[in-house]
């Protein structure tokens, strides 16, 4: 059992929702995003998603794009970013750390070496946005081959037909991107995303979270009711772009996370 399992395993148990939050290693810089990243299990977070930083980034927004060229200015590299993940498990070896990003800097890093430093450093799961099903045999298999969930995003666009193949492969949870378009694009509305995970559920016993337009602590609460949790990325990343410290980040966290439990 993975990590992701377990901490899902765990929550059902409880009859709590999870809560995943994203940060892009290395922004602003190395330290701040560290120190960030060691305080979010404490601040709610079941599971922490970490951006790799990548020069085109197509299915995100700004306020993402921008994180990841700050990150890329501050010298953040994929190397770089598993010595982070590296350095959080030193005092955390329970919560999953899922790398979030785009394949080229793992296929210029090589598959297999890559799959070695990944679990090495302590990741439990990859979202790959630019790999679809067709190309599992690319990363996904040799991935789940290496004790690593691949987890895949279904969208408002996924319809029954093409449901199957995303869920085919998947692992460790499904992310249900709730609005169509980029990250950061528009407000989640739970009315809207009821029935869509309700269409998940009945083809998959994985957990299906929601992101994309989760800003606030109620919208956390309302998607996170319909769901089996809630994925918020864009508006953590702004609270660090408007230079807020580390510890006003973890407290926005923590009101967001504390929105998504009381579901």
């Amino acid at each position: 059992m993975s990590r992701i399992d377990a901490r899902f395993a765990e929550l059902k148990a409880q009859g709590r929702k999870g809560f995943v939050a994203y940060i892009m290693a290395g922004d602003p810089d190395e330290a701040k995003a560290l120190e960030i990243m060691k305080g979010m299990p404490a601040a709610g977070v079941d599971v922490i998603e970490l951006g790799l930083p990548f020069t085109d980034p197509m299915a995100d927004g700004p306020t993402i794009q921008l994180a990841g060229q700050r990150a890329l200015d501050a010298g953040m590299t994929l190397e770089k970013t598993l010595a982070m993940a590296k350095a959080f498990r030193e005092s955390d070896d329970t919560t999953p750390i899922v790398l979030m990003g785009y394949y080229n800097p793992i296929y210029s890093r090589g598959v297999a070496r890559f799959l070695v430093e990944a679990r090495a450093a302590g990741i439990d799961g990859l979202i790959v946005v630019d790999l679809p099903p067709e190309e599992d045999e690319e990363l996904c298999l040799p991935a789940q081959a290496a004790g690593i969930n691949f987890i895949r995003l279904a969208t408002p666009t996924t319809d029954d037909k093409r449901l199957p193949k995303v869920l085919q492969n998947t692992s460790g949870f499904v992310y249900y991107v709730s609005v169509t378009g980029i990250t950061g694009a528009a407000a989640a509305q739970s009315d809207a995303i009821a029935p869509e995970v309700a269409r998940i559920k009945a083809k998959t016993d994985l957990p299906v979270i929601v992101g994309f337009g989760v800003r606030t602590p109620d919208t956390a609460r309302s998607v996170a009711a319909v769901a089996d949790g809630c994925v918020v990325g864009s508006a953590i990343v702004n609270e660090i772009a408007q230079g807020k410290s580390s510890d006003e980040v973890l407290s926005f966290i923590a009101a967001l996370a504390e929105g998504a439990h009381s579901a």
